[in-house]
């Protein structure tokens, strides 16, 4: 018995053996048929990836309004040169007066190996692109810095940089939707005559050449300066440099009395005025080449400037240069809504340098008579103290008396002469010494100062004025494009704050300004690819 239980086992076990070869040759050749199926799908997904990067190039490639070819040849020719054109299926191309719509369609046989084993006898890969570029209005400003400290290399390389942009960005414009304005700034924005003339500006003291209005806070609400807001122009004067602190000194003299105009916030050039929006390539580079450094620095200014030209509440504006005929036609109804789903704004801000507070001439001595009489005969000056008990109210500087009468040395009686005469002959520390400290003392000469001048923002207070500024348009749909060019960290900090996203903001030195420059046009020339 012991014998027939060996020789069952014996037989059992040879019976499971051959079960397991059977099994394992099951698992072998299931895991052959995944992997060659994996293969498969792996050689699909090649090359449906090849087709689908094709197309989306070609398609780029031929939608561009800008080449001249026919875009369905283009579509055919770039996907022959990848060796894929037995695979494409379609073009469909739609061009309209100011869009172009290419789509195209590839199917390609992967002749897959293994997958018949489970009845799939064809896997083709397919893919599709559509690449549209519509000609929308773009409405662009350039925000040029040209303060003091862009002298030299720096201001060169700017203008080229800024002219190369917009040639680029115009000289593709064959619908003649993109329009360029150019508001350069240094600590002011000097609009020019005719743009000053479309605001409410007040004590205009009618110097040629300087049309800088200073801004109250209430227009920082919004990115429009509305055109009915008293906006003060700001003084023609010398309010920075010092006098000689003893005694008399004549009006004449060149060191201390007469004005030094050198560092004056608002340039006295035409080179630096802004310029509204334009198409002609020849007219915007020609006043970009001339644009001349100097003077602080008020990015502040030159953003809010940028940003009301772009506003909606410029129309107006805009229409009245038409009107005159000192813009193009064609520009009605600039600047389009916000909300305009055919419009892009774009703002270019471009620094050096960082906020620099600077001083003002405030309003009440900017215009209107003064208490300073002339004398028709020798010029000399008298000044009346209303204040001062008793008949004799004038200090005479030349003769260091008070009288009862303005100084005159001729029978014709002296004229009181308005502030803004007085800008024009002497320098503020000037007046304050010989005409308040020098009769009233020390005390009189800083309470003068302090009456006739005061800063116009500190540097803090203007970087938050930037921001809010920038925060505004940008919450507009306005894109910021923002270009630190050897500016200082805060500078950079400001500059990359106001860019709409970081790959809005760019550092550069040097020539690398056209590069930037480049970068922006290319970005906004760049095509929109749907699918």
């Amino acid at each position: 018995m012991l014998a027939m239980f060996r020789a069952a086992v014996l037989a059992f076990a040879k019976a499971q053996e051959g079960a397991l070869i059977l099994f394992s040759l099951f698992l072998f050749v299931l895991m052959a048929m995944l992997g060659g199926v994996a293969i498969d799908v792996l050689k699909y997904e090649t090359t449906r990836t090849q087709l689908s990067q094709t197309l989306d190039r070609c398609t780029l490639m031929a939608a561009s309004m800008t080449q001249r070819l026919n875009p369905q040849s283009v579509v055919e020719d770039c996907v022959a040169k990848a060796g894929l054109a037995d695979a494409l299926h379609s073009v469909e191309v739609v061009d309209a007066m100011s869009s172009r719509d290419v789509k195209a369609v590839a199917k390609a046989e992967t002749n897959p190996f293994f997958m018949h084993m489970i009845g799939i006898d064809r896997f083709d890969a397919s893919a599709q692109s559509r690449a549209i570029q519509t000609v929308t209005n773009v409405e662009i400003v350039l925000v040029l810095d040209v303060s003091g400290s862009m002298g030299g290399a720096k201001i060169a390389n700017l203008r080229q940089a800024a002219s190369n942009f917009v040639e680029t960005m115009l000289e593709g414009d064959h619908e003649r939707r993109v329009s360029i304005s150019v508001v350069p700034y240094n600590a002011q924005v000097n609009l020019g005559p005719t743009l000053r003339g479309a605001f409410n500006a007040t004590h205009q003291h009618g110097v040629t050449d300087i049309n800088c209005l200073e801004l109250p806070a209430s227009v920082f609400a919004s990115p429009a300066i509305p055109r009915n807001t008293a906006l003060p122009m700001m003084a023609w004067s010398d309010h920075a440099y010092g006098t000689l602190f003893s005694g008399y000194v004549a009006p004449t003299d060149t060191t201390y009395a007469r004005p030094n105009t050198a560092n004056n916030a608002c340039r006295p050039t035409a080179a630096n005025i802004v310029r509204m929006a334009s198409q002609n390539v020849d007219e915007l580079q020609g006043h970009i080449n001339g644009l001349q450094a100097g003077g602080a620095t008020s990015i502040v200014l030159g953003m809010k400037w940028g940003a009301a030209l772009l506003d909606p509440a410029a129309r107006s504006i805009f229409d009245d240069y038409i009107a005159a005929g000192q813009m193009a036609p064609n520009l009605a109804g600039r600047p389009f809504d916000y909300d305009d789903d055919e419009t892009m704004k774009v703002i270019v801000l471009m620094t050096d340098g960082e906020h620099v507070a600077h001083d003002r001439i405030n309003d009440a001595y900017k215009s209107g008579l003064s208490p300073i009489w002339r004398s028709t005969g020798d010029g000399r000056y008298s000044i009346r103290h209303a204040s001062r008990p008793g008949p004799n109210k004038f200090y005479v500087p030349h003769l260091n008396i008070w009288t009862p009468t303005a100084w005159t040395n001729t029978a014709t009686p002296a004229v009181r002469q308005d502030w803004r005469q007085i800008w024009a002959e002497l320098r503020l520390s000037y007046v304050a010494w010989q005409f308040y400290g020098r009769p009233n003392g020390t005390t009189a000469y800083y309470d003068a100062i302090a009456q006739m001048r005061s800063i116009y923002a500190s540097a803090p207070a203007m970087d938050s004025m930037l921001q809010t500024t920038c925060n505004q348009v940008k919450n507009e749909g306005v894109i910021v494009y923002g270009i630190a060019f050897e500016a200082p960290a805060i500078g950079q900090a400001q500059i990359a704050g106001c860019a709409s996203s970081p790959q809005h903001y760019y550092q550069a030195a040097g020539a690398e300004i056209g590069a930037a420059f480049d970068s922006i046009a290319s970005n906004l020339s760049m095509l929109r690819l749907t699918q």
